[in-house]
């Protein structure tokens, strides 16, 4: 009924809140005071007092993620690593949206996509992801921010979207700003898995930074993590990007403690024996990456099948945020003597939707 959103407002903006806001007895009355004392902090109103009375799951934890990226109380001065706690997903969205979605989510845009095939339909959130790939492609003065109400303007972002598109040579055949409007999956779909696919080559492109300029292999991001793990005093490796036994998820937690760690909290993690652990320490391992930056392409079924393209580009993430974060150079990388570029082409992942749109 709101009693446990005016307590936290009240925690976190005391400059906003006000003792009426628990003195009201009644809960839609106190449901719109913290919607109005929201709004202050900058949070968008997509949801009525009659969501938060009604408890309507993913419009409440879309407003929690709103109030924690506006105002989460945590100091800036501070860089201490708290535990990653354990992601929770719908799992009767399709495979691709939470592919999409979690990526996106995990590109630090300001908007939080709670439904991906709704929440792109306004522009809105595209312009923003162009923007965080192709910084200065987007003329933020002829957008037009959410909440938008006249369908125009809607319009009006999504053929911008498309238009940056076309400059990229993206391959949008008879794509216009109407059909994101529309909802049309199949070509929502094909968008985002293009600019996915560039994400996934500029996060491999970045790694030569770290090496001269040359090639870096698959072998290379293989012996680094392999490297990183014996280091930090455990014995767990993987043979190749398809050995099996990686689908356990225990290799990449005990890699993510090598990188950070303060980071994973072991006593959620299980043995990985049963196809159920499996899906356990898969998921932890998106939560965990996603939480110290790390880029994320792939879904918890990636891992437990070992999609090879996929525990690549997600081994690569992890390789890239710990050379940014603790300086590592060149010389802590063993390049291979026979250079095999490296590469992620349209089968990344046997999930992945073809980029081609077609009307």
């Amino acid at each position: 009924d709101g009693e446990a959103y005016a307590y936290l407002l009240n925690a976190l903006a005391p400059e906003h809140s006000t003792p009426s806001t628990l003195d009201t007895s009644d809960p839609t009355e106190r449901a719109n005071m913290v919607l109005q004392q929201a709004e202050k902090l900058e949070c968008k109103r997509f949801l009525t007092p009659k969501d938060i009375v009604e408890g309507s799951p993913n419009l409440n934890l879309a407003f929690v993620a709103q109030i924690f990226h506006n105002r989460n109380g945590l100091s800036t001065e501070s860089k201490n690593m708290s535990y990653a706690e354990m992601m929770t997903d719908d799992v009767e969205t399709s495979r691709e949206e939470r592919c999409f979605r979690l990526w996106i989510n995990s590109l630090g845009i300001s908007t939080y996509v709670n439904n991906l095939f709704e929440d792109v339909r306004n522009g809105w959130v595209m312009l923003e992801v162009l923007d965080k790939l192709f910084p200065g492609t987007v003329n933020w003065k002829q957008a037009n921010k959410p909440p938008i109400k006249m369908p125009f303007k809607k319009v009006e972002n999504c053929n911008q979207v498309i238009n940056i598109g076309k400059d990229l040579n993206f391959s949008l055949v008879n794509v216009a700003g109407n059909d994101v409007v529309a909802g049309n999956k199949k070509l929502i779909v094909a968008f985002l898995w293009q600019l996915m696919r560039f994400s996934m080559l500029q996060l491999l492109k970045n790694l030569r930074s770290y090496s001269h300029g040359k090639e870096i292999t698959d072998a290379d991001i293989l012996n680094w993590a392999n490297n990183k793990v014996k280091k930090s005093g455990r014995t767990t490796q993987m043979e190749s990007f398809k050995d099996k036994s990686l689908s356990n998820g225990v290799f990449f937690l005990e890699l993510l403690t090598a990188v950070e760690p303060r980071v994973v909290d072991w006593n959620l993690v299980t043995k990985g024996e049963t196809d159920e652990d499996k899906k356990s320490n898969a998921t932890y391992i998106i939560s965990v990456a996603r939480k110290i930056g790390c880029s994320i392409f792939l879904l918890p079924e990636d891992v437990i099948e070992v999609n090879q393209k996929m525990i690549l580009t997600l081994t690569a993430s992890i390789m890239y945020f710990c050379l940014q974060q603790q300086g590592e150079g060149p010389d802590d990388i063993d390049l291979a003597s026979e250079v095999s570029r490296l590469s992620v082409d349209g089968s990344v992942s046997d999930a992945a939707p073809s980029p081609q749109a077609e009307d």
